[in-house]
């Protein structure tokens, strides 16, 4: 999971839980977001929809990376994301 996560996100994980990124990502209580149900793509941005989840990438010169995850939508507001950057 850790090398799936764009950097900012994964400094943000690590400071946050004052853990290596292994250990902090498994503190956040994220689940299996289950099979993908749809992908919208914004040039470098994209949202992947799970079943049970959505994540916001980023796409970084060694491929798409995960900027925010654990994410859930808030009707007329931004998404509330358990895991994000800043």
């Amino acid at each position: 999971m850790c090398s799936a996560l764009a950097p900012q996100t994964r400094s943000e994980v690590e400071d946050s839980e004052k853990k290596v990124c292994p250990d902090a990502v498994s503190s956040q209580s994220l689940t299996a977001g289950g099979p993908l149900r749809r992908v919208d793509v914004w040039g470098r941005q994209a949202r992947a929809v799970l079943a049970s989840d959505t994540l916001f990438l980023s796409q970084f010169p060694d491929g798409w990376k995960i900027v925010a995850a654990g994410c859930r939508p808030r009707p007329g507001r931004p998404y509330q994301c358990s895991v994000k950057g800043d």
